[in-house]
């Protein structure tokens, strides 16, 4: 599938640009495990993850319907201490959401896309992301992009699956 020729996939440069999409999509993904009221590390301190720093952050926009799905990815900060990926230049990919009226289109596979060429300019060698059973499709889209699952945590109520790709 590609995507359809209307969208267009951009840089994200201010939060307030793609703030209420990521939070309506955040409690749609996650609903009680996460508290509304509660903004993420990364989206507190966006300028410095996403527009300053190494990582990045892509929209995709469609001409009547405005923002429609996101992508992210920043620099692996090694916050689960059981993974080891050596002297590797790891980023983690975050914030990929999908209005559920534009799923199984492509988008997805377009922003992952986007942000793979992103990484691969910028010398980066894997791709990390983390990933819950409770979110349907999400492991199997994953794997059919290439991602190897390499660890599984059992614990309540996340049960994280750790993924990865080499670029």
């Amino acid at each position: 599938m590609s995507l359809p020729e209307c969208m267009a996939i951009a840089p994200v440069h201010r939060l307030e640009a793609v703030q209420d999409f990521l939070h309506m999509a955040r409690q749609q993904m996650f609903g009680t495990l996460v508290d509304p009221q509660q903004t993420p590390a990364d989206l507190q301190h966006f300028e410095q993850v996403y527009a300053a720093g190494t990582g990045g952050m892509w929209a995709a926009r469609h001409p009547q319907h405005g923002m429609v799905g996101s992508i992210a990815y920043r620099a692996y900060d090694g916050r689960f201490a059981q993974l080891d990926f050596g002297a590797l230049r790891v980023v983690e990919v975050v914030r990929l959401f999908v209005a559920p009226v534009w799923r199984r289109q492509g988008l997805a596979v377009a922003l992952l896309d986007h942000v793979r060429q992103h990484a691969i300019a910028q010398g980066v060698q894997l791709l990390y992301l983390h990933t819950h059973p409770f979110l349907p499709g999400a492991l199997e889209f994953w794997q059919q992009q290439g991602f190897q699952v390499v660890q599984r945590e059992t614990a309540a109520p996340w049960h994280t699956i750790h993924m990865q790709c080499a670029l």
